[in-house]
């Protein structure tokens, strides 16, 4: 299996948009999508969504890997997160979708 990528919910809206430049639509066109459940929650839970934007994000979520979440897996990142930098974990690569060439 390739390298995966989990997505965040503004690039996801900014993809969908197409709002990101071309090398990164492209660069996304050729994902298998890794979402959290947390991004699912954010793009599906505005208010102001309208039906079409609804079924969109639902297709696009239907075709993503979506991770849950356990309670140990809540309680284990909210522990890292009070006391770790994401920055010095090992082999994390952090992509800006606006950096990709």
């Amino acid at each position: 299996m390739g390298k995966g990528y989990l997505a965040d919910t503004n690039s996801v809206i900014e993809y969908l948009e197409n709002k990101l430049p071309e090398k990164t639509l492209v660069f996304m066109d050729n994902l298998e999508m890794h979402l959290s459940v947390i991004s699912r929650i954010e793009l599906l839970g505005w208010s102001k969504i309208t039906e079409h934007q609804f079924q969109q994000l639902n297709g696009f979520i239907s075709a993503s890997l979506v991770y849950d979440l356990s309670e140990e897996i809540i309680q284990n990142t909210i522990k890292i997160r009070k006391s770790s930098d994401f920055k010095k974990i090992a082999d994390l690569e952090s992509l800006n979708p606006w950096d990709i060439s």
